[in-house]
């Protein structure tokens, strides 16, 4: 009898807790795996030859606010002038996590604005395939070797997305970078870093634009949290201040 009585009292503990859930305001969040691929490096490259750079990502959701992420992607650059030509090329990972600044309520699974840190590793071949250097003896002609190369930097993306269709997002971030080592030697020092831009300049800022599929694996329930509600007047204090200022108005009648 007693163990039936706690099985009830238990199930009522339960039902009860329950009730107090669905009592309050609730959302779904469906939570994704999200493949981008950036659209605008290709496009870029119609307009400038001398760099190609391609990059896509995936993310994982951990709630509705936060996802761990991981960018990938390639890069060949190619400079030139009377005197000497460079080459690179290289792939770059970027990993770190994206933080949703919008309530859930207001991104609803569907809309992300926010910003994402990164940390990044940039391994490349780079190479001088022709100089000349003119001195007292006169003109030397030579070449500089390809030489393996691993650059480190950080990065604070800012940006937006949108679904624009079920499951399909599209939106631009842009990636503020900071060199950390570049990887530099003696002979040949980078000019292009594949991930990070310039190697002559030690903060850089990129541009993406993505095209995101999206893979909801899980929906999560969110509780809405409501704003505290106003504290009502003392009015037991103004009363007693008109108390006291009516018997203070009384005494000087006296007087």
């Amino acid at each position: 009898m007693r163990i039936l009585l706690s099985n009830i009292s238990l199930l009522g503990f339960l039902i009860l807790n329950v009730l107090q859930v669905q009592a309050q305001d609730t959302i779904p969040i469906p939570l994704k795996i999200k493949i981008g691929i950036d659209v605008l490096g290709p496009a870029t490259y119609y307009s400038n030859k001398n760099v190609l750079n391609t990059e896509a990502y995936i993310s994982v959701d951990l709630d509705e606010s936060k996802a761990v992420v991981v960018n990938v992607g390639s890069s060949n650059y190619k400079f030139s002038q009377y005197n000497y030509s460079y080459a690179s090329s290289g792939k770059f990972i970027r990993f770190g996590m994206d933080f949703n600044l919008l309530k859930p309520d207001k991104s609803q699974g569907k809309y992300w604005f926010g910003i994402g840190l990164r940390y990044g590793l940039s391994s490349f071949n780079s190479e001088v395939p022709f100089f000349d250097k003119t001195g007292y003896w006169g003109t030397t002609v030579s070449s500089i070797s390809s030489r393996k190369t691993l650059a480190q930097f950080v990065e604070i993306s800012p940006g937006v997305r949108a679904e624009i269709f079920k499951n399909f997002s599209m939106g631009w971030s842009i990636g503020m970078r900071l060199l950390v080592r570049s990887g530099s030697g003696t002979d040949v020092r980078p000019i292009y870093l594949p991930g990070f831009g310039s190697a002559a300049k030690i903060i850089t800022a990129g541009i993406n634009y993505f095209l995101v599929w999206n893979i909801p694996f899980k929906t999560k329930i969110v509780i809405l949290k409501k704003p505290a509600p106003e504290e009502p007047e003392d009015n037991n204090k103004e009363n007693g201040n008109k108390a006291n200022t009516g018997n203070t108005d009384g005494a000087i009648i006296r007087q």
